[in-house]
């Protein structure tokens, strides 16, 4: 990710209460900045639903998964996200924007390939699951006095782990690798949503009153978004029916 996403490396101008009491002015501002932050990441999850259910009803996603296009429409959010990330110096606050939903309906694009894997039942009953774990871990970083900022650095080295064993086991495509790869995904990215939150959070100070406003909600609701989503994922391999 760009520096954005850590408040050490921020050079915006102070805030007002920055240094001084935290009144109801920051608090409602606080508010307000993460109300924006959660209403963005909602919506881009619901958009991606939206387009992975059209696309999979359509019979599109079932002519398209058999043939080389697949990786191009399983590559392409990866493309987004590089984009955003190093790129966001550079953007502006609607480029963002419209990067943002265009990467969440390319993404639904990407996991319409789960509606022909599993039932439909065991969808949503993961998603529900997923959406109670996420609130109540978020919940947990926002509300937390402990500093979440060590878990961080763990959980980026677990994931970094997490990929290199992923990419081994699409080579010896072992179902007992899955699971475990699946077990360790969930608890990442149940952990990944507490700290993302306390870091969004942090990000406040170091973003309100400046032109980064506006960069810095889309780039935490994208952070969370993929904390969900790939939480939602990982469950799914344990919860869903096969068709």
């Amino acid at each position: 990710m760009a520096n954005w996403s850590d408040p050490r490396a921020a050079s915006a101008a102070p805030y007002a209460t920055r240094a001084g009491s935290r009144g109801e002015a920051y608090d409602a501002g606080l508010r307000s900045y993460m109300l924006s932050v959660y209403n963005y990441m909602a919506s881009g999850v619901l958009l991606t639903g939206v387009v992975a259910l059209l696309f999979a009803a359509s019979g599109a996603a079932a002519a398209v998964f058999g043939t080389p296009l697949r990786w191009v429409i399983a590559l392409a959010p990866l493309a987004f996200v590089m984009v955003l990330s190093f790129g966001l110096n550079r953007l502006s606050t609607f480029a963002t924007q419209a990067l943002f939903w265009a990467f969440a309906a390319v993404m639904g694009l990407s996991m319409s390939a789960i509606f022909l894997v599993y039932t439909g039942p065991s969808i949503a009953i993961t998603f529900f699951a997923t959406a109670v774990a996420f609130l109540s871990l978020s919940l947990y970083g926002y509300t937390t006095k402990r500093d979440l900022s060590g878990l961080g650095t763990f959980l980026i080295m677990g994931l970094v782990g997490l990929i290199v064993a992923s990419l081994l086991n699409l080579f010896f495509q072992s179902p007992v690798m899955n699971m475990v790869i699946s077990a360790i995904g969930v608890l990442l990215f149940a952990g990944l949503t507490a700290y993302d939150t306390q870091r969004i959070k942090s990000m406040y100070d170091y973003v309100a009153g400046t032109d980064m406003m506006g960069k810095a909600v889309v780039m935490g609701a994208l952070s969370l978004y993929l904390d969900f989503v790939n939480m939602f994922q990982f469950l799914l391999s344990f919860m869903g029916s096969r068709d």
